[in-house]
């Protein structure tokens, strides 16, 4: 879950569509998958774990970094394709479909650009590390070879 707003919100009979600026939350609204789901995002190390088992029965929340495609099927609804993950449908009305897909195209490149830069800046700080770390065992083992 996001405490971010909402920047688009699509409510049906059977769930809702929360679009947020880093994740797409597909909502549950009763039943037992509704509870499933809830045991499921309660607990952030059942989702990373587990979440490959459970998101054929649960719709899990997604970071929009990992979404590889998302477009509209025949019939009009959203079809997301995550790598390593079952294909998500959403069951939209066409124009619904548009909206979401619209909101979607403009969030889904900044945060793969922002999870790009994330990953090149903690690259960069790991060889600064292993640098550093390289130097310390230089000088200590040069200050050993001394005494």
């Amino acid at each position: 879950m996001t405490q971010e707003p909402p920047i688009l919100t699509i409510n049906k009979p059977h769930y809702t569509i929360k679009l947020h600026p880093t994740l797409l939350e597909v909502d549950l609204k009763k039943g037992i998958k509704k509870e499933l789901e809830d045991a499921v995002e309660s607990t952030g190390l059942i989702r990373e774990t587990a979440g490959f088992l459970f998101q054929t029965i649960v719709p899990l929340d997604i970071q929009l970094k990992d979404i590889e495609t998302a477009k509209t099927d025949k019939k009009g609804q959203v079809k997301i394709t995550i790598p390593n993950r079952r294909d998500i449908t959403i069951p939209l009305e066409p124009e619904e479909s548009q909206k979401l897909l619209d909101k979607m195209s403009e969030l889904i490149p900044k945060e793969k650009e922002k999870a790009a830069r994330q990953l090149l800046e903690s690259q960069k700080a790991r060889k600064a590390l292993d640098l550093r770390l390289a130097q310390t065992r230089a000088a200590s083992e040069a200050a050993e070879r001394i005494r």
